[in-house]
């Protein structure tokens, strides 16, 4: 599979699949056997599935943006902005309205045209900021 291949492939699971929340566009894109291995994702492609259908509840109109790729073999590397408005629950938190942008970095693996490994690293810290979500410093007494 060429590197073109591959980004397209990347680019479909980023835009069908999380833009758009086409879940069933996502079987073409990894095997049955896939691994995600980002902090608090289930291990799965059903678990990804989920994850997305939580995701796109607690934030509708959730939008990822392809900024940079790298391949290197069969490794892609992707900068990415994703965006969006908290409409939803989130971790048990009721919708502020707030809107995020954060910074997503991916790592995928490909074997046979298809990712069979994921690593992902969103700025969380800096989306529940953003949302109103984290505990806030008290002011020291003066």
């Amino acid at each position: 599979m060429s590197e073109e291949q591959m980004k397209e492939v990347f680019r479909r699971v980023i835009e069908e699949g999380f833009s758009k929340g086409d879940l069933d566009a996502l079987d073409q894109c990894f095997p049955p056997t896939f691994e995600e291995h980002q902090f608090g994702l289930p291990p799965t492609l059903e678990g990804l599935k989920r994850s997305i259908r939580e995701l796109r509840a607690a934030f509708p109109d959730l939008n990822l943006t392809i900024e940079d790729v790298v391949m290197d073999g069969d490794k892609l590397w992707a900068r990415m902005t994703a965006r969006g408005t908290h409409q939803g629950p989130l971790m048990g938190r009721p919708p502020t309205g707030k809107s995020f942008t954060i910074t997503v970095i991916d790592v995928c693996r490909f074997e046979e045209g298809k990712i069979v490994e994921h690593w992902g690293a969103p700025d969380r810290f800096a989306q529940m900021h953003q949302l109103g979500l984290l505990p806030q410093a008290r002011q020291a007494a003066a």
